[in-house]
């Protein structure tokens, strides 16, 4: 059995690096790329992810799976090798379904479409993209039918981010939070605004680097095994647990380059913190989407935005920007956690984050179904935005352009921000039931008890076990939005007082 297994260790590492070596490929494209390389970067790719899916399809794996299966009654069901013959053979099962033709023209496409999205996105033109969008959801719509039968056209799509999640427990999930939210947005609309003058500066975006930096490196993140850039869109990437690269961005006109980069900081501190028995292995990565978005969502709000993270991180963003000594930490929590609707998701607020989400959901959704045209997204966008937060972006740079996530073919990915959002206050609840002095730790600068918590709770396991069950392991329960749901309420009543 070891001799197999050290085989199977060996394919299924290589088709990582291959993985990794195309990751490389992204950052760089995304980072400091030249425009006028983008054919050839696309060529580069989606050679790279050809390799890798003949790897993960090889007869010779297919052998070593059939023959290792019965003997893992053998095994502890807890064990590495277990669990990786376990993940192996589901993601053997998912990539034999698709031909590498389709993975190499995806990759393609997708790479030349990322260049696509810069442009329209620059110009606020969505003709630009609009032919690539629509090739994207026309190969998206062909992967899916490779999963025939399914219950939803969606399902697929999605179990790439969230395995076991299904369509209709979305819609459900969906279905329970979108009136208690729009409720108390009703509610947060008819109280007087905080006082928002301390916020309608202009912050030098040299000074908010050096803030996010001290951000990220407070709450662990680890700048000997990683870096921090300037992009676009910020995302967060993995080249092997001694690289895990963060992005983000700044502008002079608000502060949000503070969270953007404490999310990103969430999802690395997660890669890095794996446990370095499962490098090289499929389990040396993230549970799920969903899993990881509570990581990230989790650093940038329950804490960054929290009362007693500004007790410890105020003094320093006053220091940076005198502008801000004549505000009194009250005021300006307040104001940090001003809840009003806005085109951007990334720098939307706790209250509204989920609309956001909720209406790409729909979106793809319909695009997915044939029930709208891709010609037809804008359109379609505003209409959702006015529906949903009574806003209507002035140009499609505020609107359907302003994620990357498309242009990459992420149709699937977006719930998974909202279900990160419900799963981090399961988790910040087990903690704090945990640490009954953790607002104190926090309001001092300490956040190693949070970190080693999640570590030793989330972190270590990689791809270990499957996404509900590890969030069974901490909160003895599923998804359960009711507690999410609460935590906005309290945190919303007490600053508006509801």
């Amino acid at each position: 059995m070891q001799d197999k297994l050290k085989r199977l260790k060996k394919i299924v590492g290589e088709a990582l690096e291959l993985q990794r070596v195309a990751a490389v490929l992204d950052w760089d494209q995304q980072v400091g790329m030249p425009v006028a390389a983008a054919a050839e970067r696309a060529r580069q790719t989606s050679l790279i992810s050809c390799l890798a899916h003949e790897k993960q399809t090889s007869c010779e794996l297919g052998e070593l799976l059939e023959s290792l299966v019965p003997e893992m009654e053998n095994l502890d069901p807890e064990s590495d090798d277990y669990c990786l013959i376990k993940l192996v053979g589901r993601d053997y099962k998912r990539h034999t379904k698709v031909p590498s033709e389709h993975v190499a023209e995806f990759s393609h496409l997708t790479s030349l479409a990322h260049s696509k999205w810069e442009s329209a996105l620059a110009g606020s033109d969505f003709l630009i993209f609009k032919d690539s969008l629509t090739r994207i959801f026309e190969m998206r719509r062909e992967y899916a039918e490779f999963f025939a039968p399914y219950d939803h056209v969606y399902d697929p799509l999605l179990d790439e981010f969230e395995p076991g999640m299904k369509t209709a427990t979305l819609i459900e999930i969906f279905d329970t939070i979108r009136p208690l939210q729009v409720e108390l947005l009703r509610e947060i609309a008819a109280r007087p605004e905080p006082y928002q003058t301390c916020l309608d500066n202009k912050f030098a975006t040299d000074k908010q680097w050096q803030l996010a930096n001290l951000a990220a490196t407070a709450i662990g993140y680890d700048f000997n095994r990683g870096r921090l850039d300037s992009v676009v869109h910020p995302f967060t990437t993995t080249f092997n647990l001694n690289d895990v690269r963060i992005t983000s961005s700044a502008k002079v006109d608000n502060l949000t380059c503070i969270s953007s980069t404490m999310h990103e900081a969430g999802h690395a501190i997660y890669e890095q913190n794996i446990a370095e028995s499962l490098e090289n292995t499929p389990l040396a990565s993230g549970v799920s989407l969903g899993i990881h978005e509570s990581q990230s969502r989790l650093w940038e709000n329950l804490v960054g935005r929290s009362h007693s993270f500004l007790e410890f991180f105020y003094p320093k963003m006053q220091s940076a920007f005198p502008v801000l000594q004549g505000t009194s930490i009250d005021k300006f929590y307040r104001a940090y956690n001003t809840v009003k609707p806005g085109f951007i998701r990334i720098d939307a607020d706790e209250a509204t984050y989920n609309m956001h989400v909720m209406l790409r959901f729909e979106l793809e959704v319909a695009m997915l179904e044939g029930s709208l045209a891709v010609a037809d997204l804008p359109e379609a966008w505003n209409a959702k935005m006015k529906e949903y937060l009574g806003i209507i972006p002035p140009n499609d740079a505020l609107g359907c352009l302003q994620d990357v996530h498309w242009s990459a073919g992420l149709i699937g990915y977006f719930p998974t921000y909202a279900l990160g959002n419900l799963i981090s206050a399961q988790l910040w609840k087990a903690c704090r039931m945990k640490f009954s002095n953790l607002d104190k730790a926090i309001a001092c600068g300490r956040f190693d008890e949070l970190r080693k918590w999640l570590g030793e709770n989330i972190h270590c396991y990689g791809s270990k076990f499957e996404p509900m069950d590890l969030l069974k392991r901490i909160s003895g329960d599923g998804i359960r939005p009711e507690i999410y749901l609460k935590y906005l309420r309290e945190k919303y009543s007490a600053i508006y007082g509801l």
